[in-house]
Parts: C-alpha cells; sequence; structure tokens
C-alpha cells in the first residue's frame, strides 16, 4: 500500500484517499491529474472499499483512455479488459449494444461519423427536393448536434421564426430517416443513452446500484447533456435522489476550459459543486513541468478572468529563464525570428521534436511554413494539414489552375460541382465518356453533352470563362480575390458553422500571392526579368512545390507546428506563441461573444503552461491581411504579464534588409536614410516618447526605422503607420 500512495504530494494524497463522498479535484496545468485518477481506482480496488465492476472511469480521448488502462495495470496485478473505463461514446455504444431492443435499435447497429452523417443530411435534402443551398448540409448538422448535446429532440426545439420551423422540420425528418436505417451520429449515442436511462426505472437503478464511483477526467470540458447523464448515474437525476447513489469525483480545471464552440460547459464545475453539496474542493496547483517565471505569468493573466473557482501554480523546480517577447516589424519578420531562433536552440543541444510554434488561427501558419520551408527547417504541422494541403486551399488553386489551363481535367473535376450547383455523378460520368469518345479534354468536350447535364455543365464552363475574362488584366492577388468571390467559395463557407477557420485560410492565400510577388521581385534585380510563364504559373508551380514532400517524414526530427487548441494536453520544452496582437489572440470574434474575452485569456494560459523551460511571446507591428498590410497593435495579454517577468528582445535578421541595386536612378538615396529621415536625427512618437533614429531601410510603402527609445528599447517602425515627429 505504501507502495501506491509513495511519490504523491500532500494535496495528491488528500484526494487519492478521500472517503466515499462527492469530490470536486482542481487539478491545474502539469499537477499531475492523471496520476491522481488513476491512484484514486487503484486505491479504491486495492482496499476493498469497491470491486473493478463497481468503478466507471469518463475520459475525453481514446488515449487517455488506454493511458489510464495501462497506469492501472501496472499498479494493480488485475485484468482491466472488462472495466468500464473509456470517453463518453465509447460508454454509450457499450451500453447501447448490451440494451439495444429496450432502445429500439437493431442489434447490429451502425455509428456514422460526421463525413456520413453529412452525406446522410444530403441525401435526405435530395429525397425532399430541399434546396441545399438555402439549408446548407453542414449547417443543418451543426443545427441538429446542437440540439441533441442539449438534450432536446425536435419536438423539445424551440423555432421563432419560419426559417428555424422548417431546420426543425428536417431534424425530425433526420431522426426519422436514421431510425429506419438503424444507424445513429456521435451526439445521438449520447442522447440515447441518456433518454434510455431516464424513462426505464428498473435499467437505471441497476447501473446506479452497479457504478458505486464514478470518475471523470477533464469536468471542465462537459456539456450539458453529459453532465446530465452523470447526474442520471449517480443517483442526482431528480426522480431517485439517492442518499447512496454512486460517488462522483470529478477532476478539472476551470482555467483550461476552451472549447464553449463545441458546446462544453464551465458552470458545470460550479453546478457540481453546488448540486452534490461538495464539502471540501481538493486544488492541485504544484505543478512538475514548468519553471516559476512561466507559472507566474500564467498565474498573473489567468487572475484577470472573474468567477474562477480559484488556483495558484506554483513550482519547486527555480525561476528559470525570463519569457523573450520579441516585437516584428512584420508577420515576415516574425516568422524568421522564429526559424532564427529555433536554429540556435538547436545548435544549444534542444532537439526539434521539443520545439512548438503556436498560433490562433490556423492560417497564420502559412508564412511560418514557407520560412522553414525556405531555410530548410524539417517541420509537422500537428493535430492538421499543411496550409496548400487544405481542402479550401485546393479549391481555389483548381480555380486558378483552370483559367490557366482549361484542360487541366484534375483541377477541373475537382470544382465542376464545388460550390454545389447542381452537376451530379451521372452528369460528370456521362461528360467522361464524351470526352474518352472524342479524346479530348473535359472541358472541350462539354460542348457536345446535350440534355440536363449539358445545361448545367454548360454554366460551369460560362463561369469559368467569365473569370478568365474578368481577371485578364488584373495582379495576381486581385486575381485570387475576385476568383474566391465569384465562384461561390466564400459564400459556402460563410454558411459553414465552422467557415470562418476556412475563410481566413482562403484570404491567406491573397497574402501568399502578394508575398510571392514580391519575393520574386526581391530575388531578380533585374526590373525587366519576367516571371516564367506569367506570375499565375510561376505562383501555382510555387504552391505546388511547397505543398510536395517537404513536411518531416515519420521518426524525422522535426519543429512543431500546431493551433493552441491542438496544442491542449500537450507539453515541449520550447514554446513560441506567435500572433500575439489585438484582433488575432485574442480573437475578433470574442468581442461579440459573451464572456468571450475570458474564454481567449484561458486560451492563452493554456498556451503559456505548454512551456517547460523557455517560452517565446512574439508580435508583428503590420501583418498581411486580404493582400494589404495592417498596422497591429500588441495584444492587451502582454501588457497583462509582469514587466519582471519578461525580457524584450530585438532581432534585426540581415537578409531582410533590402539593398537597392547600384545604379544612378537608385543610388541617389543613401541606405542610411529612408523616406526623409536620416540616421542620429532625434524624433518623437505618441506611445513610446522620445527617441534616436538608429538604422533605416527601405524606400516609399516599405521604409522603416529602427528608433532606440532609451526605457521603451528598440522598436522597428513602419514609417507608413507610425507618427514620427522630429525634436
Amino acid at each position: 500500500m505504501s507502495d501506491l500512495l509513495a511519490h504523491l504530494n500532500p494535496p495528491q494524497l488528500a484526494a487519492v484517499t478521500l472517503p466515499a463522498q462527492h469530490s470536486l479535484i482542481l487539478a491545474g496545468a502539469g499537477s499531475g491529474k492523471t496520476r491522481v485518477l488513476t491512484t484514486r481506482i487503484a486505491w479504491l480496488i486495492s482496499t476493498g472499499q469497491v470491486g473493478p465492476q463497481g468503478i466507471l472511469a469518463v475520459t475525453f480521448t481514446n488515449k487517455a483512455a488506454k493511458e489510464m488502462l495501462a497506469r492501472l495495470s501496472a499498479l494493480l496485478p488485475i485484468n482491466t479488459r472488462g472495466m468500464w473505463i473509456g470517453t463518453f461514446h465509447g460508454l454509450c455504444n457499450r451500453l447501447l449494444r448490451a440494451h439495444h431492443r429496450d432502445a429500439g435499435l437493431p442489434a447490429q447497429f451502425q455509428i456514422l461519423d460526421s463525413a456520413d452523417q453529412l452525406s446522410a443530411i444530403k441525401r435526405l435534402l435530395k429525397n425532399l427536393n430541399v434546396d441545399d443551398e438555402k439549408f446548407p448540409p453542414r449547417e443543418l448538422a451543426g443545427f441538429i448536434n446542437a440540439h441533441k448535446e442539449q438534450g432536446l429532440r425536435a419536438a423539445q426545439a424551440e423555432a421563432y421564426d419560419d426559417y428555424t420551423r422548417r431546420r426543425v422540420e428536417l431534424y425530425a425528418e433526420y431522426d426519422a430517416q436514421c431510425q429506419r436505417e438503424g444507424v445513429v451520429d456521435f451526439a445521438e449515442l449520447l442522447l440515447r443513452t441518456y433518454e434510455l436511462l431516464k424513462r426505464n426505472e428498473p435499467l437505471r437503478r441497476h447501473y446506479q446500484e452497479r457504478f458505486r464511483h464514478i470518475l471523470v477526467d477533464e469536468f471542465q470540458d462537459t456539456n450539458r447533456l453529459q453532465y446530465a447523464w452523470l447526474k442520471l448515474l449517480a443517483g442526482r437525476d431528480g426522480q431517485t435522489s439517492q442518499a447512496n447513489g454512486a460517488c462522483l469525483f470529478a477532476v478539472g480545471d476551470d482555467d483550461q476550459s476552451i472549447y464553449a464552440f463545441r458546446g462544453a460547459e464551465v458552470g458545470n464545475m460550479r453546478d457540481l459543486e453546488r448540486e452534490f453539496a461538495v464539502a471540501n474542493v481538493i486544488r492541485l496547483e504544484q505543478n512538475y513541468r514548468s519553471h516559476g517565471n512561466i507559472l507566474d505569468a500564467a498565474n498573473a493573466l489567468i487572475k484577470n478572468n472573474r468567477g474562477r473557482l480559484g488556483k495558484s501554480l506554483w513550482t519547486d523546480a527555480g525561476a528559470g529563464e525570463a519569457i523573450r517577447v520579441f516585437d516584428a516589424f512584420s508577420d515576415i519578420d516574425e516568422a524568421r525570428f522564429v526559424v532564427d531562433e529555433t536554429r540556435e536552440l538547436v545548435r544549444d543541444g534542444f532537439t526539434r521534436n521539443q520545439i512548438a510554434v503556436l498560433y490562433r488561427s490556423n492560417a497564420q501558419s502559412r508564412v511560418l511554413e514557407h520560412q522553414l520551408f525556405t531555410a530548410a527547417v524539417p517541420y509537422r504541422v500537428y493535430g492538421g494539414l499543411r496550409f496548400f494541403d487544405r481542402q479550401e486551399i485546393k479549391h481555389a488553386l483548381a480555380y486558378l489552375r483552370l483559367i490557366g489551363n482549361p484542360d487541366d481535367d484534375t483541377a477541373f473535376a475537382r470544382v465542376v460541382n464545388f460550390p454545389t450547383r447542381g452537376i451530379g455523378s451521372r452528369s460528370v460520368d456521362a461528360l467522361q465518356e464524351a470526352a474518352q469518345r472524342a479524346n479530348s479534354s473535359l472541358y472541350n468536350a462539354a460542348a457536345g453533352l446535350g440534355g440536363k447535364a449539358g445545361t448545367s455543365v454548360g454554366a460551369f464552363i460560362r463561369l469559368v470563362e467569365a473569370l478568365r475574362s474578368d481577371t485578364q488584366n488584373l495582379p495576381l492577388p486581385e486575381i485570387i480575390d475576385h476568383i474566391i468571390e465569384r465562384s461561390g467559395l466564400r459564400q459556402h463557407y460563410l454558411g459553414e458553422k465552422e467557415g470562418q477557420e476556412r475563410l481566413e485560410n482562403l484570404d491567406e492565400l491573397i497574402n501568399a500571392a502578394t508575398n510571392f510577388l514580391q519575393e520574386e521581385s526581391d530575388t531578380n534585380a533585374n526590373q525587366d526579368d519576367v516571371l516564367d510563364g506569367g506570375p499565375l504559373a510561376s505562383f501555382l508551380a510555387h504552391a505546388s512545390l511547397e505543398a510536395g514532400e517537404h513536411q518531416a517524414g515519420e521518426g524525422q526530427e522535426a519543429v512543431q507546428l500546431m493551433t493552441v487548441h491542438a496544442a491542449k494536453g500537450l507539453e515541449f520544452d520550447v514554446v513560441f506563441i506567435t500572433g500575439l496582437e489585438q484582433g488575432l489572440f485574442p480573437h475578433d470574434n470574442a468581442a461579440q461573444e459573451r464572456d468571450g474575452l475570458e474564454e481567449e485569456r484561458r486560451l492563452m494560459y493554456v498556451a503559456v503552461t505548454r512551456a517547460r523551460k523557455r517560452l517565446y511571446l512574439s508580435h508583428a507591428q503590420t501583418r498581411m491581411l486580404h493582400g494589404q498590410t495592417r498596422f497591429c497593435l500588441p495584444s492587451l495579454f502582454l501588457e497583462e504579464l509582469p514587466e519582471e517577468l519578461l525580457r524584450r528582445i530585438g532581432h534585426v535578421p540581415a537578409f531582410s534588409v533590402k539593398k537597392p541595386p547600384y545604379s544612378s536612378a537608385t543610388y541617389s538615396e543613401p541606405a542610411s536614410s529612408a523616406g526623409g529621415w536620416r540616421i542620429g536625427q532625434n524624433v518623437r512618437h505618441a506611445r513610446f516618447g522620445p527617441g534616436v533614429i538608429v538604422s533605416a531601410e527601405g524606400r516609399g510603402p516599405d521604409a522603416r526605422v529602427q528608433v532606440n527609445f532609451g526605457a521603451q528599447g528598440m522598436k522597428w517602425l513602419a514609417l507608413e503607420y507610425a507618427k514620427l515627429t522630429p525634436v
């Protein structure tokens, strides 16, 4: 027994050995919550308080469930195979399989994944002759799932207008279709199980009496239905309210609740404390991951949130290094800084696998990927696709390829019916047969196609011709912008529940084109040089090359790129948090949502606490947005960090300095001046105060100066935006 409890700190020991009562364990980042959960189960079994069959343990991922079972097997000489340890969906599936008749399901019912559910909804709309442009399938799927996660069937759903009323009717039709076909989607697994236990009292009592201890991991991520399901099994369903019901042992961290967009309800933790009369909330505050400065920064940040249950992380590992803050001139400058620092870190002995670059929005990865690719630094996008591999980018590139070469059958097939325009598989098959007979491309074969197929495909051909004609004399970024708009891609993703991220990626494609032209211009000193095949062909070639096999292979050490959401649960020796600017992190959308800023702050808290040894924070003064340079303000989260924990650093990569070629036309403006300003000149800035210009580069809208503001440090300022006055 002493071996089981060894290596537990006092709060962990208190949590593991609690008597049989409802408990809430506030487990901070890196505080050993998995150890506590697993050891609690082992303690209950080894002391004879409950048998393995009397335990129900719920996790949010299969990985976490497997890890828990593996640790439990190492602690106890028992067979864990029959234990009820798994995800909400996995446990509900198990229960429904055992009681499929009572649940009104066939024995071999099938589970629809997200793609299957979408296909089923598309089929439903087609059968009912419903316009899928008015009722986009993906948006309808989100509507249905959101209601199920709240425990609402179509009959209980509220509808205040005709449009919502029709969506509710389609929800009912979808449920009926699934019932006929004997299939369930992910949201249905939980709702069907809850309804079964709610109405079937003997079955409910059976499981309430069986499971004497219910343990829940990541409790802050539970939604309303999951909490109701747990209450039901614990005997707090409002009908039985057994005094001798199961003991609920909930482990979570309200400061790491970052999934409100998925329905997670952080208020469930407060409700649990009240409804289950939790007498003793145990706080796990000792962190075994990060150095002190990182934890102090995280604590200072999160204390600005209201309504917290309250805890403060600490460590005995020492203060460690100061947090490095980098003020970049542009997003490209920021990405170059990340690359340069990564190289230095590797030279200093850090492994690439232990270096993570985090960003708030997926679209930010494009600039970072480009710089890593250019510098030949192996990287891997964790939990997502590389920029040029993303669906919406591939669609936009297919349209671009078509206006450049209408005989590109691969591009044609990809977008002929995307966004949907009534061209089904039969029409495409007929077109392919016509192309084979004529030995021509799909594009050319369309002219010989008759009937309905000929009409619908003909409309697509006219669209492509119009796009080609309209963009003939436009610069490359405007071509892409026009195509995204006129093809219907932008409108399509506007209608999707999670389309915002895809729209940001499409805007980033415009930025990629702008940067590409700039880089090509900088590379070619001779202004008479013409891009091979024109800007469009060159850009498409560039996109194909960057989309090639440049991501690190299996087993190869690589820098990890990911969104902050994807980083949850992970840890690294070195973490870069990039794009810390107002409107980006915190995101613009936060201002439009109730408690949105607090959710963004929790997200920043998660990002900070991923770092073990070294943390970098960076922001850019200018960032490309929709093909145009925008001036950015530093994130308010930076202002919430104590200055004594920070080390502000400057960085000017040598290769970023643009030297004009030697000629009589350009040499008239020396490198020591920019926009009429000169090195050594005293100036004043509205925010940073008095300073002196120490360096200058660029011309026209690209001109910038480096100013020493004394106590405020060295700053690179874009003269187009910075309001400097001579002193």
